[in-house]
């Protein structure tokens, strides 16, 4: 069994849905996936540059539910895109076998959600 929490099956059908919450526990997946893999020279720089833009996700998220404006709120969603997109980019450069490499696609999977959970945020934030 691994310390990776995969999301439950019927949050798609919720029709409330914390974000923050969810971002939250992709990082902390993230983090515990980092755990798993071989500490080679190369994974461990991927494994810096993957823990800061995972853990920005969402706090940058956070940052945005406190902007001031639409215009912060906006650039803060864009930013929680863009690492998101760079998060995946790093998962994928890992190397890594076996559960590791299951707990990676499932991560790869969430971050390819949550660029598009805020890319369609910011299609109606417009």
């Amino acid at each position: 069994m691994t310390k990776y929490q995969k999301l439950p099956e019927d949050t798609q059908s919720k029709k409330h849905y914390d974000l923050e919450d969810r971002t939250f526990r992709f990082t902390k997946n993230v983090f515990s996936f980092i755990d798993t893999t071989a500490k080679t020279l190369t994974n461990i720089e991927v494994s810096k540059q993957l823990a800061r833009s995972a853990g920005s996700v969402g706090a940058n998220y956070i940052e945005a539910n406190e902007s001031l404006s639409k215009k912060d709120f906006i650039m803060r969603i864009k930013i929680c895109r863009k690492e998101s997109k760079e998060s995946r980019y790093w998962l994928l450069l890992i190397n890594c076998t076996g559960e590791s490499a299951i707990m990676r696609d499932n991560l790869v999977q969430e971050s390819t959600e949550l660029m598009k959970i805020f890319g369609a945020i910011l299609e109606k934030s417009k």
